[in-house]
């Protein structure tokens, strides 16, 4: 399984995502590594479909599914749905459902 997180630098959500997903894995009884990539500038978020940071993909489909590519690519910010709020990163619970999938 390849779970990669791209963000960019002084993004205040990522290490939350990191953590998140680690729990996620550990729940799971999982042990795959995560991949950080950064994204540079907007014209690397295009080359790298990045969605906002922190955006995850495991086996290269988005932690929201795929039509969360429908958003469209850029370098900024990622607000995920949790629970009837909202965060700048996705949930434990919405990662290991990613994880099942």
């Amino acid at each position: 399984m390849k779970i990669e997180l791209y963000y960019f630098e002084g993004c205040p959500s990522y290490l939350k995502a990191i953590e998140n997903v680690r729990e996620a894995l550990r729940l799971e009884g999982r042990l795959e590594d995560v991949a950080l990539i950064s994204v540079e500038s907007d014209a690397d978020a295009q080359a790298k479909r990045f969605i906002g940071s922190p955006t995850i993909r495991i086996n290269s489909v988005d932690v929201e599914g795929p039509e969360a590519e429908e958003k469209g690519y850029g370098f900024g910010c990622r607000i995920y749905a949790n629970n009837g709020s909202s965060a700048g990163w996705p949930s434990v619970e919405k990662v290991r459902k990613a994880l099942s999938q």
